[in-house]
């Protein structure tokens, strides 16, 4: 199986909606209805952080769509006061 190596032009087409789920996903960490301390939050976002900074170097155009469906499912979660889960079986 190949992988299809995103061009300039892809990553261009993705950046604002990848910095819109970044964005949403850090602000819905800061809702009253999730069950964290305030030292959990911060633990939260600083793991959010770094998924984003390592998938940011990703080239290849499947692995950066699975990441974009990733943030777009875990954010579902976050809107319903839920944290996702860690694992899905």
């Amino acid at each position: 199986m190949g992988l299809i190596w995103a061009t300039a032009e892809d990553l261009s087409r993705n950046r604002a909606r990848v910095l819109s789920l970044y964005r949403q996903i850090l602000r819905s960490l800061n809702s009253p209805a999730l069950p964290l301390s305030f030292a959990a939050r911060l633990a939260k976002k600083a793991e959010v952080r770094a998924m984003f900074w390592v998938g940011s170097d990703e080239r290849s155009v499947h692995n950066i769509a699975d990441l974009i469906d990733a943030a777009e499912y875990s954010l579902s979660f976050l809107r319903k006061g839920q944290l996702p889960p860690r694992h899905i079986n």
